[in-house]
C-alpha cells in the first residue's frame, strides 16, 4: 500500500469531516468569543469617532491638525501590529497570536486613560492600535479554518453583529458618563478603563479554546491535529479518529508560513488585488464614521446631540451583518461587494446634503449598515483567496495596508471637510467606492460561498 496516499487520505478526511460537521456547542462557543474579542477591537475605533465630536468642541476646541493625529493614532499603530502578529498566527498559531492581541490592548488602554495630554493619549492610541492592530483579519482566518463550510459566511457575520455593537455602546457610554464624571474622570476615560478589563476577561478566556486543527496539519503536529479534530467529534456526536492516525504533512519545499517563499508566488496578484480594496476601504467604511460627529458639529448641532446622533447611526452595523448573515453564503462574495459598495456611495451623498435629524439618522445608520456588510464580506472574501499556511500573513499583511490609509484618511478627510465641506468629503468617499467596484470587476475573483477553504 502506498503510505503517502494513505496519509493523504486521511488528511483529507479530517478536513472534508470538520466541513461537513453541524454547528456544534464547540462553534458556538469559538464564535461568541471570537465576538466579545472584537468587540473591543470596535470599541478601540469608536472611540475615535466620539472623540472626533468631543475634541470638536468646548472645553478642547484643538487644533486640526492634532485631532487628525489623534484620530489616526489608532490606525497607524495597527500598521505594525498586523503584519507581525499575521506572521506570528501563521508560525506559532492562531489562538495565541488571537490572546496576545487582547492582553496587550489591557495595557495599553489603561495607560491611554491615564494620559495627561492629547500628545500622550494619541501616543498610548498609537500603542494599542499596534497590540489589536490584527485582530479582525486574524479572527476571521481562525474561524475560517474551524467553521463548517455550508454556515461560515453566515457564522462570522453574526460574530460581526455582536462584535460590532461595542461601537454604539461606546459612544452612549461616552455620553451618559461625560456629565456625570465619576471618580472625577471624563466619560472617555471610564470607557477606555472598561473596555481594558473587558479585553483582558476574554484575552485569558480564548485559552479554552481548540486551535485551529487545519493550522496544526500544515504546521505538522499531528498528534494535536488530531485531538483538537476528536474534540469537535465528541461535540458533534460523531466517531472520533483513533490515536496514531498518519497524517499528510504538507512538504516544506511545497507550502511554508513565508508569503515571500517560492511556492507562494503565485498568490501574490491575489494579494496585490486584496491590498489595493484594503487600501481603498477605509476611505468610506472608516472615514465617513469616524467623521460623522464632526460633520454634524460642522452643520451646528451641539457635541451632546451629535453624540446621541452619531450613536443611534452606530447600530448599523449590527443590524447590517444579522440581514447580511441571511444571504451571504447563497451568492457570491463578488456580487456582495458590488452592491453594498453602490449603496454606500448613494446613502453618503445623502447624508452629506441632509439637514433634518431624522434623515441624518436614518442616512447615517444606512451607511454604516451597507459598510458592515461590505467590511464582513470583504474579510471573508480575502481570507478565502488564501491556503491555511499562508491565510493569516497575507491577510494581515493586506490589513496592515488597511491601517496604514485609515490613519491617513483623517490626515485627508479632515482638512476637506473643513475648507470644502460635506459634499465634497463624500464625493472623494464615493470615487473610492467606484473605483473599488472596478477593480472586482476586473479581476474576477468570485470567492468561495458555501465552499471548503484549502
Amino acid at each position: 500500500m502506498d503510505v503517502s496516499r494513505a496519509t493523504a487520505g486521511a488528511t483529507e478526511h479530517l478536513t472534508y469531516q470538520l466541513d461537513r460537521l453541524p454547528l456544534t456547542p464547540l462553534h458556538w462557543a469559538i464564535a461568541i468569543l471570537c465576538a466579545f474579542g472584537l468587540s473591543f477591537d470596535v470599541i478601540e475605533a469608536a472611540l475615535g469617532y466620539a472623540l472626533s465630536a468631543a475634541f470638536s468642541g468646548p472645553p478642547y476646541h484643538i487644533a486640526p491638525y492634532q485631532l487628525s493625529l489623534l484620530l489616526g493614532s489608532i490606525f497607524a499603530g495597527g500598521a505594525i501590529g498586523a503584519p507581525l502578529l499575521g506572521w506570528l498566527a501563521d508560525r506559532s498559531g492562531r489562538r495565541l497570536a488571537l490572546r496576545l492581541s487582547l492582553l496587550a490592548l489591557t495595557a495599553t488602554s489603561l495607560l491611554a486613560a491615564a494620559s495627561a495630554s492629547v500628545a500622550w493619549l494619541t501616543f498610548f492610541r498609537l500603542l494599542s492600535g499596534t497590540a489589536l492592530g490584527a485582530y479582525p483579519p486574524l479572527m476571521v482566518a481562525y474561524l475560517s479554518d474551524v467553521l463548517p463550510a455550508a454556515r461560515r459566511g453566515m457564522l462570522i457575520l453574526l460574530v460581526g453583529a455582536i462584535g460590532f455593537l461595542g461601537a454604539p455602546a461606546v459612544v452612549l457610554l461616552i455620553r451618559w458618563l461625560t456629565p456625570l464624571q465619576p471618580f472625577g474622570l471624563e466619560g472617555w476615560r471610564c470607557a477606555l478603563i472598561i473596555g481594558a478589563f473587558g479585553a483582558a476577561a476574554t484575552g485569558a478566556a480564548f485559552r479554552m479554546l481548540p486551535e485551529s486543527p487545519r493550522w496544526l496539519i500544515a504546521a505538522g503536529r499531528c498528534e494535536p491535529a488530531i485531538d483538537v479534530y476528536n474534540r469537535f467529534m465528541r461535540h458533534a456526536g460523531c466517531e472520533p479518529v483513533r490515536p496514531g492516525t498518519a497524517l499528510q504533512v504538507p512538504a516544506p519545499d511545497v507550502e511554508r508560513p513565508s508569503f515571500w517563499f517560492g511556492a507562494a508566488r503565485a498568490y501574490r496578484p491575489r494579494t496585490t488585488f486584496l491590498c489595493a480594496l484594503y487600501f481603498l476601504s477605509p476611505w468610506a467604511t472608516i472615514g465617513f464614521p469616524l467623521l460623522s460627529g464632526a460633520v454634524l458639529v460642522e452643520k451646528g448641532f451641539r457635541v451632546a446631540d451629535s453624540l446621541l446622533y452619531l450613536g443611534v447611526s452606530l447600530f448599523g452595523p449590527s443590524i447590517g451583518v444579522l440581514a447580511g448573515a441571511a444571504f451571504i453564503d447563497r451568492i457570491e462574495r463578488r456580487t456582495t461587494l458590488l452592491l453594498s459598495a453602490t449603496a454606500m456611495a448613494v446613502t453618503g451623498v445623502w447624508f452629506a446634503i441632509a439637514n433634518a435629524p431624522w434623515l441624518l439618522m436614518a442616512t447615517g445608520m444606512a451607511f454604516n449598515l451597507v459598510g458592515s456588510i461590505y467590511v464582513g464580506a470583504l474579510s471573508i472574501y480575502g481570507a478565502e483567496l488564501f491556503p491555511t499556511a499562508l491565510r493569516a500573513t497575507v491577510s494581515s499583511t493586506a490589513w496592515a495596508v488597511n491601517r496604514i490609509t485609515s490613519a491617513l484618511v483623517p490626515l485627508a478627510l479632515l482638512p476637506l471637510l473643513k475648507s470644502a465641506g460635506a459634499l465634497a468629503m463624500t464625493a472623494a468617499i464615493a470615487l473610492a467606492l467606484c473605483v473599488s467596484a472596478a477593480l472586482i470587476l476586473a479581476f474576477d475573483e468570485r470567492g468561495l460561498s458555501g465552499k471548503p477553504v484549502v
